[in-house]
């Protein structure tokens, strides 16, 4: 991001602290994102897109991974699978705020400062209008709250330092929607609307967001979908060609390494983004139908 000539406004506070500083402030932000000496933390690591993450983080020379996951064990047993890496195991509950913040403060203290913080830990579980409650509380926990309390524990430094990069996951169904899961394609919805709001209010201050927008990867969350089946399960919620998380991983990288705000692991849904832009009603006609096919093809 190029160092804009922002100027001063009244000092205004936000929820999170935000706070408009001078332009002369302000880093020269065309600087490519390169993770090679840095310090990264990955939430949701222990399987799908956040493992890849990890694996190309290493391969691509930071000087240490976090690797957290609610599932304790299994980021224990990526961190074996990668004998030698720079990789930290650490269980973490990113809905836990506590918990967020004394991971960084740990990392700080004993690693070093972050410098790039991927929230990728998200949930699906299906939800309609009439799913319990509970599950849509869950959902919004993990897939947004978990990014305020990240940003909540990582801004104040970063904006000291200059420099910092928040890279959130939301999905496709953030922009578009998840054929059979309202809770999801809301609270994506809402990851993105929180991404874009930090992304312009501390680029003055030197802290980038991105936000990673995956098609059809082939995780436990996808397969989960349809019995299995990640290939059956892309066709029901449109999700585009199946790739892998390592591929997906790969994508984000270089994605981050031209300083992207919105990654798409799958660009050829571009299309289909500028498509419900211009025309949202025809739009809600084809995902009518989508859903239509959808529940005849899981009912098989």
């Amino acid at each position: 991001m190029a160092g804009a000539e922002a100027h001063a406004r009244n000092a205004r506070t936000d929820r999170v602290g935000a706070v408009a500083r001078p332009a002369r402030e302000q880093l020269n932000i065309l600087r490519r994102v390169n993770p090679e000496g840095k310090v990264a933390v990955v939430t949701g690591a222990a399987g799908g897109i956040g493992g890849g993450l990890v694996r190309a983080l290493v391969d691509r020379g930071a000087r240490s991974v976090v690797a957290t996951d609610l599932d304790g064990a299994g980021v224990e047993r990526l961190r074996d699978e990668l004998p030698g890496a720079p990789v930290v195991a650490c269980a973490l509950d990113v809905t836990d705020q506590d918990a967020t913040r004394a991971l960084v403060e740990e990392t700080e203290r004993e690693i070093g400062p972050v410098d790039v913080w991927f929230a990728n830990a998200g949930v699906s579980t299906g939800s309609d209008a009439d799913t319990p409650d509970e599950i849509w509380d869950r959902q919004w926990r993990v897939n947004v709250l978990a990014h305020v309390y990240a940003a909540r524990a990582l801004l104040p430094g970063w904006t000291d330092r200059g420099e910092g990069h928040l890279v959130t996951t939301a999905s496709m169904a953030g922009i578009l929607s998840a054929a059979g899961d309202a809770a999801y394609s809301a609270t994506k919805h809402a990851a993105l609307g929180l991404a874009e709001w930090l992304a312009f209010s501390y680029a003055g201050r030197g802290v980038r967001v991105s936000c990673i927008c995956p098609g059809a990867v082939d995780t436990a969350m996808l397969r989960a979908g349809a019995g299995g089946d990640p290939e059956k399960a892309s066709a029901v919620i449109g999700g585009g060609e199946v790739i892998s998380p390592d591929e997906a991983a790969e994508r984000v990288l270089d994605e981050l390494a031209e300083d992207r705000f919105l990654i798409l692991t799958h660009p050829q849904m571009r299309e289909f983004v500028v498509g419900k832009a211009q025309e949202p009603e025809r739009w809600i006609r084809g995902m009518a139908k989508l859903w239509a096919r959808a529940q005849a093809m899981l009912a098989q």
